[in-house]
């Protein structure tokens, strides 16, 4: 039996329930990607529809109409226009809002004029059950000349229905576009229509008018795209006055289709449940008042459920590398594959956790309509410093994991603000940095508490988190002023019903976030914690040998220090590696911030994650890593050549300052890379950040010295 391959484009208008439609048919059946050019989502899927036909369903980006403003509406734009090479849809799938119809016919009678198969999946008929809308589906289809299939997604109801009329548009393949104009197109500018119709005979009269709308855009030959030019000249086109005359012409045919089709309440319909809620959720106080209880769970739950997954992934990386020390003879291959290879592995996984607990709480957010609320309640202080109401659940993600919080911000549609948001998002304090503060804030800020509850050594946490904040809003306002990108900004934002959310989504989402981490991310974050593997294993010359010889005879000679006398070779072998040479080498840059060469290396080495410090120092100071008590005692009494103390309290406080505002991190970079598809603006990131952060904690340690 001859199996037919089809693609089908799946679109429709933001909130309109396309989201859902893609995952209950494709389940996990799915890859994302970018789209060529642009860092949107770019979301495939495969379903059978019979058992003739397979389809590879796109989920191109939700947008209003065929006219786009923003990067990913010019993604959905070029592939309904047949002007992307890429990509070629047989079908279109529309999606479109039962309960809010009007707004949707819109883009359904542009794509119908198109002249392209199409579908529609009539969606969200419960809530129009709820308002009290009845529609006449057979009436619907008649006046619009299109299948209709009623569906849910939730409950999978309708499924196999829309499954079956798919499958017979695709069988009567162009034979089955829409047969008669939705308004007289050819009416909106005859002569320009006809001229551009005889370069290319396919196109509808309406696909004509955007060919000579935004023929500039689509890939044609410069003779091609020099004739269209002349057409619009030499018949006076007049593209605003045409899109105007044409929406208004739309809505007039709409209207007549509502009036015969649509049973809608009068306007002393019942105020659902939603608007009820708004007027708590959205209050000019307690609306802020629950969202920040809202980020302050999300932010809480992150650490609460993360913790025990996380623990127990560093707990089976330490068995696997105990394991492999004891069986796998002393070589360099085998010290590759422990600290090295394991090492690499378990920097990755190990925030896997926090990226899919991050993802599934958002997602519920987004699936509950309370997202939108969040966007809408922060926008005025967001847009003050260049930012928008978009930009706040990136930036709170932030506080457990730069890398998911970057990968968040591509709802953000304006591309400046989506810039300026990745560009500052990793200045907010994620959960690596927590060892690093709390190890040294117990070094040097006394156990008291105030009014019998408030800690000192939590307000001081406190405040550095904040520290954070306060300088990701200052950045962002400095730097608006000189990204040169002249992209309007629109923030306008349909504010969804609640609902309960969908679990099934909720968990697809989670694998696939972790997936695109582990295999996008994770490739770079391997290679670099191979090379400072290299950089701390082996130094210039035969100094490490020499370091080895030396130690082997102390050890001969007094075999009851064994134990001792290795770890101090461990150290003196990295002080002479690569690393160590490279740590002594900065020591004059860093030493006005109060450090010494000992932190010079924990700052390079956690750079491959930041909490890489607690165990780079105390590898250096000749500890058992897990000895906090014991790393405690030694960084207290750990001394400079002259016989002043390292660890001073402006000393400490200029080191968490520093890793507050210093990047210290390439995963972080590898996905800004990723994000931004280019090196130049994960260069910049690094630059601002590092100097920032020196000269803030210079500041500091002059301040506290």
């Amino acid at each position: 039996m001859n199996h037919k391959n089809i693609h089908i484009a799946l679109v429709g208008n933001p909130n309109s329930g396309k989201s859902s439609l893609f995952n209950s048919l494709t389940g996990l059946n799915q890859k994302v990607g970018n789209f060529p050019g642009v860092t949107v989502d770019k979301k495939t899927g495969t379903i059978s529809l019979d058992d003739r036909t397979n389809a590879e369903l796109i989920d191109l980006p939700g947008t209003y109409s065929l006219y786009p403003r923003r990067a990913d509406e010019w993604v959905a734009y070029k592939v309904l226009m047949g002007a992307d090479t890429e990509m070629k849809a047989d079908v279109v799938l529309l999606v479109a809002d039962a309960s809010n119809l009007k707004r949707n016919l819109l883009f359904c009678s542009q794509i119908i004029d198109l002249k392209i198969p199409v579908v529609m999946a009539l969606t969200m008929n419960d809530i129009a059950a709820k308002k009290d809308i009845k529609i006449d589906i057979s009436g619907l289809e008649a006046d619009l000349g299109i299948p209709v299939v009623p569906v849910n997604p939730r409950k999978n109801k309708g499924l196999a229905e829309l499954k079956k009329v798919l499958a017979q548009v695709a069988a009567r393949q162009g034979t089955h576009a829409p047969s008669r104009d939705f308004i007289e197109n050819k009416k909106l500018a005859p002569q320009a229509i006809t001229a551009i119709q005889e370069l290319d005979e396919q196109l509808s009269d309406y696909a004509a008018v955007h060919f000579l709308i935004n023929h500039e855009h689509f890939p044609l030959s410069n003779s091609l795209q020099n004739k269209m030019e002349q057409i619009e000249k030499d018949h006076h086109f007049n593209p605003t006055k045409t899109q105007a005359e044409e929406i208004m012409q739309r809505y007039t045919r709409i209207r007549q289709i509502m009036k015969q089709n649509v049973l809608e309440p009068g306007p002393l319909e019942k105020k659902l449940f939603t608007d009820k809620l708004d007027n708590l959720l959205l209050h000019h106080v307690w609306g802020y008042v629950i969202l920040l209880s809202v980020l302050f769970l999300l932010f809480q739950s992150i650490f609460w459920l993360a913790v025990f997954p996380m623990d127990g992934i560093e707990w089976g990386f330490a068995e696997v590398s105990g394991w492999l020390s004891a069986h796998l003879p002393e070589a360099w291959w085998s010290d590759l594959i422990i600290n090295g290879l394991v090492a690499g592995l378990s920097g990755i996984l190990v925030f896997v956790p926090q990226i899919m607990i991050l993802f599934g709480l958002i997602t519920i957010l987004e699936d509950t309509g309370y997202m939108a609320r969040i966007s809408f309640l922060s926008d005025r202080l967001m847009r003050k410093v260049g930012l928008n109401g978009k930009s706040v659940m990136p930036m709170v993600s932030g506080f457990a994991c730069a890398v998911p919080a970057i990968m968040s911000a591509r709802n953000i549609e304006n591309r400046k603000e989506r810039l300026l948001t990745i560009l500052v998002t990793p200045l907010m304090s994620c959960s690596a940095r927590l060892p690093v503060f709390t190890i040294l804030i117990s070094l040097v800020i006394d156990d008291t508490y105030y009014l019998g509850f408030l800690s000192l050594q939590g307000l001081v946490m406190m405040a550095l988190y904040l520290l954070g904040t306060v300088m990701a809003l200052i950045v962002s306002y400095i730097m608006k002023w000189f990204i040169k990108i002249s992209e309007k900004s629109f923030f306008i934002l349909e504010l969804p019903i609640y609902r309960a959310p969908r679990w099934k989504n909720v968990g697809i989402t989670m694998v696939e976030k972790a997936r695109i981490f582990v295999t996008d991310a994770g490739k770079v974050i391997m290679v670099i914690s191979l090379l400072l593997w290299f950089m701390s294993s082996y130094g210039p010359g035969d100094r490490i040998e020499q370091t080895e010889a030396k130690y082997a005879t102390l050890i001969q000679q007094s075999p009851e220090k064994t134990d001792s006398l290795k770890r101090l070779a461990s150290t003196e072998k990295l002080q002479n590696s690569y690393a160590g040479i490279l740590g002594q080498w900065i020591e004059p840059a860093i030493k006005p911030l109060g450090y010494d060469w000992k932190i010079g290396i924990a700052l390079i080495t956690s750079f491959a994650a930041r909490e890489v410090f607690v165990g780079t120092m105390a590898t250096l100071y000749s500890v058992e890593e897990s000895d906090d008590s014991s790393l405690r005692e030694k960084l207290q009494s750990a001394k400079h050549a002259n016989g002043t103390k390292v660890y001073t309290l402006a000393a400490a406080l200029s080191l968490m300052v520093f890793y507050v505002l210093a990047m210290q991190c390439m995963s972080t970079l590898a996905v800004v890379k990723r994000e931004t598809k280019t090196w130049k603006w994960p260069i910049f990131q690094l630059v601002y950040m590092t100097v920032l952060a020196y000269a803030m904690s210079w500041i500091t340690y002059i301040v506290f010295n």
